[in-house]
């Protein structure tokens, strides 16, 4: 939602060329837009980098308040963490003509082997928008953390993943402390801290406990 000044109506593209087309792109953009003081900017460019968008989704057991969680290499963490090896929510890319809420089940069973007993949308956020287009939509998927372990990922896509089961507040304390430090992560385990409470009195209230 927009609740400044302006909109999309106010930017004005002078010009766009790809300088580099890959899995990912390389875009730069030529624009002016409208200033707050009044009147326009002078011309402006912009290297974007076009990732397109993408499902996380958080596996949560509301009935023994545990979290499902990956482990697999991620490169570029290595050029500034202890360990490129992160512990992560689910996700994936979302492809042309896909609705979010059919990846995020897709990826769910693929990188954790698990079936959502129930798909609940959180939010939707811009990954960093100062020079990227990708948006995450998360979800929470309700499921049955006792049926999750093993190895999973798809060869082709030369996935390596280790599923993680860990109590809600162990998950929790290892975002305060830098364990778990990968935003979309973070972002998924203080929102199932702060609501928590609420799902597991309405899995409580479902099983007639």
């Amino acid at each position: 939602m927009n609740t400044g000044k302006f909109g999309k109506a106010d930017i004005e593209i002078l010009g766009k060329r790809t300088l580099y087309s890959g899995f990912f792109s390389m875009e730069e953009y030529r624009f002016r837009h409208r200033l707050f003081a009044g009147g326009w900017s002078g011309e402006v460019r912009r290297e974007v980098f076009e990732r397109g968008q993408a499902v996380v989704v958080l596996p949560y057991d509301p009935l023994t308040d545990e979290v499902v969680l990956i482990e697999q290499l991620r490169l570029p963490a290595a050029m500034s963490s202890d360990s490129p090896w992160l512990l992560e929510l689910v996700a994936g890319m979302i492809e042309d003509g896909e609705a979010p809420e059919q990846v995020a089940l897709r990826e769910l069973e693929e990188e954790s082997g698990l079936s959502a007993r129930s798909l609940h949308p959180i939010s939707s956020y811009l990954s960093s928008p100062g020079g990227c287009t990708e948006r995450f939509y998360l979800y929470w998927a309700a499921v049955d953390a006792s049926s999750a372990q093993g190895l999973h990922g798809l060869a082709e896509e030369h996935e390596d993943i280790r599923v993680v089961v860990l109590p809600r507040q162990q998950a929790y304390e290892m975002t305060t402390d830098g364990r778990i430090d990968n935003a979309s992560t973070v972002i998924g385990l203080q929102w199932l801290q702060l609501n928590y409470q609420q799902l597991h009195e309405g899995a409580a209230a479902s099983t007639g406990d």
